[in-house]
């Protein structure tokens, strides 16, 4: 995976970007270094993180779930001054339109569809819920300042509240940037359509019991 274009095309100009390559063994541990580094940014509101921590998760498994490829990479940045958060992970597996063509409801859509299709709840090729893209974009919708998903010749971006798909470039497998405020109190059980406690999930993983005491 060529990093150094990813970096060039959505980091510029940035400084201390992380970078971490994670497969099957080293997922969770990946998972929690990343969120572990966002929570020691006190400018992101908890509420934020107990959201993007479940969307990550999903963001970061899918990879290895759907792409066919045993590796994914994940960069992110926080901007303290516009306290942005900027996001990435990326694989150079079979793409969002092979892989939803395994299930033979959606064997004839275009690339196009595909991308539109499998950020709706429950669009899935068989081998998870269709769950994780959904939460990513009811948080986009919250907070998001942009999401780009861009997977073989088509891009799709949400922006200022409108959605579009577009043929640009070309990316082997599949890549999702998105730029979230992060100083926006949000209910991130609205998030995950409360299909599960996201905010409990976040508390027991990563808050510690003194710090968890003092938030109620």
């Amino acid at each position: 995976m060529d990093i150094a274009f990813l970096l060039d095309k959505y980091f510029k100009g940035t400084n201390n970007v992380s970078i971490d390559v994670f497969d099957a063994q080293t997922l969770n541990a990946v998972y929690r270094n990343v969120v572990s580094a966002m929570t020691s940014h006190f400018e992101i509101e908890v509420s934020v993180l107990q959201a993007l921590s479940y969307c990550l998760y999903e963001m970061m498994d899918n990879v290895l779930i759907h792409s066919g490829r045993p590796l994914g990479t994940a960069i992110t940045y926080f901007d303290k001054s516009s306290k942005i958060l900027r996001i990435l992970i990326a694989d150079d597996g079979m793409g969002i339109k092979a892989s939803l063509a395994e299930n033979k409801k959606y064997s004839d859509i275009t690339e196009a569809e595909a991308l539109r299709l499998c950020l709706q709840d429950s669009i899935t090729d068989g081998r998870g819920m269709g769950f994780g893209l959904y939460t990513t974009a009811k948080l986009i919708e919250k907070i998001g300042k942009m999401f780009i998903l861009h997977s073989g010749s088509h891009k799709l971006m949400m922006k200022d509240g409108e959605t579009t798909c577009v043929e640009n470039g070309f990316w082997q497998g599949t890549l999702i940037y998105m730029e979230i405020g992060t100083a926006k109190e949000i209910d991130p059980n609205q998030v995950v359509d409360h299909r599960v406690d996201a905010a409990e999930e976040y508390n027991e993983a990563f808050v510690e019991t003194e710090e968890l005491e003092s938030l109620w």
